[in-house]
């Protein structure tokens, strides 16, 4: 197990770097960011001047460990718009991504696996149908349109919950509804799916000559099987959630890291950008690295792989 959990480390670390060179690389060549900062008024003098300030004169190889250097230190420099240290802004928008993240989460596990288990048990009736019927369109609609949808329904119409903000817990409802259908589909399907497999097995079918009830049958033998493939895909869901949450966080006005990202975006505020950018990615790492270990733990036979 120690070597398993090691090689995955390598391959976590080596995949942060990766992103950090991608991301870092990105944004300096996708243009001069002297004149970027500068405005399009300045003089090529101001331009010289913020170029040799925020040390742009330097080799790319240079800065980019320049950078690393101090990230690894929790070190992101300083905001151009927002005149504060980006990891001040990063401390304060965080919780509200992870609360977004883990609400919207725990809607979809709760949602997605009673589902996938009713589907697979009503297996080509209309209960089946009517669950990937769901689950189709989960995967279809862009999560920005039904968010808007959401706002429309029960904020303004029926005016249930408010449309923006995050003041309170009625201000994350919407949004993680919005968020967590995105994951729903695929937790429903992949729960369906290893029930199926699960259902038909020899064990099941012993279980049942023995005399135990359905209800037993399905949640204490079947189920704790056919959960396992969920159990990691929810913590990389969780990552991708993170990830996805710019549009829904501007979508519903909260001040969350996706909406920070947005507004660095939107202001070439580069530093906000660079850092967000490896945050999202280094928790999405650990989250993936989390479930190749519960998995490793939960099936020996992925150890050895």
């Amino acid at each position: 197990m120690l070597v398993f959990i090691f090689r995955r480390l390598l391959v976590a670390f080596s995949v942060a770097i990766t992103v950090s060179v991608v991301s870092f690389m990105l944004l300096h060549l996708s243009g001069d960011l002297a004149i970027s900062i500068a405005g399009p008024e300045s003089t090529a003098e101001q331009v010289e001047q913020i170029r040799i300030d925020f040390g742009l004169d330097k080799p790319m190889v240079y800065q980019y460990f320049d950078w690393l250097w101090s990230a690894v230190q929790l070190d992101f420099g300083r905001s151009y718009y927002f005149q504060d240290t980006v990891m001040s802004l990063i401390s304060e928008r965080l919780p509200v991504t992870l609360t977004l993240g883990a609400l919207a989460l725990g809607l979809a596990t709760v949602v997605a696996i009673p589902l996938g288990v009713i589907a697979a048990i009503k297996q080509d009736t209309w209960i089946d149908r009517l669950a990937l019927t769901i689950a189709v369109i989960g995967q279809a609609m862009p999560s920005f349109w039904f968010g808007l949808t959401l706002i429309v329904v029960f904020a303004v119409t029926l005016q249930w919950l408010p449309a923006g903000g995050n003041e309170s817990w009625q201000h994350f409802v919407l949004p993680a509804i919005a968020l967590g259908y995105y994951a729903m589909p695929a937790m429903m399907r992949l729960t369906r799916t290893g029930m199926l497999e699960v259902l038909n097995s020899d064990y099941i079918r012993t279980a049942r000559s023995k005399g135990l009830n359905e209800s037993s049958v399905i949640f204490k033998h079947a189920l704790r099987n056919a959960v396992i493939p969920v159990v990691a895909l929810a913590a990389v869901e969780l990552g991708f959630m993170l990830g996805g949450s710019v549009v829904i966080e501007s979508v519903f006005s909260l001040k969350g890291l996706g909406q920070l990202a947005w507004d660095a975006i939107t202001r070439n505020d580069y530093p906000v950008v660079q850092a967000v950018v490896l945050i999202i990615a280094v928790f999405y790492i650990l989250l993936t690295f989390l479930a190749d270990v519960i998995n490793a733990m939960l099936d020996p036979r992925l150890r050895v792989r």
